[in-house]
């Protein structure tokens, strides 16, 4: 297995010139930050109510390589940890999948996203859950 120097972080808009925004004028802020249970039912319940939520989970080597379709370890060892933005969920031919964004830039994965195994816990991904209130009076 091949392993890459990380992409360079990019403070612009990558594959959309038509936001207005600057980086530095599009921050935002949490006031404060707290844990959601570690059931499937209770990340979902978050999600719909308070949109996106972050995630800890395990990277394998084999993260490393993933390219599309529902994630699941198959090989390779433990790397450390890692924590992405879970967006949504879904269904593909049968399997329950999380849809997260990761922050490897667009050339990794499916443009920067990828889905993994929901309801068990896989590489850790539903143990480690949190959620933040936005500090609304907090710009730039």
């Amino acid at each position: 297995m091949k392993i890459s120097d990380t992409p360079k972080c990019e403070h612009h808009c990558t594959g959309n010139n038509s936001y207005p925004i600057p980086y530095d004028q599009d921050k935002h802020f949490g006031a404060s930050a707290y844990a959601i249970g570690r059931s499937a039912k209770q990340i979902q319940t978050e999600i719909l109510a308070h949109g996106p939520v972050e995630v800890g989970f395990i990277v394998y080597e084999d993260f490393y390589l993933y390219k599309t379709g529902i994630y699941t370890h198959v090989a390779g060892g433990e790397l450390g940890g890692h924590a992405v933005k879970m967006l949504g969920w879904g269904v593909d031919n049968g399997t329950p999948y999380w849809l997260a964004a990761n922050s490897w830039n667009t050339v990794w994965g499916e443009k920067g996203y990828f889905r993994i195994l929901r309801g068990v816990d896989e590489c850790g991904i539903e143990s480690a859950a949190v959620a933040g209130m936005p500090d609304l009076n907090r710009r730039n």
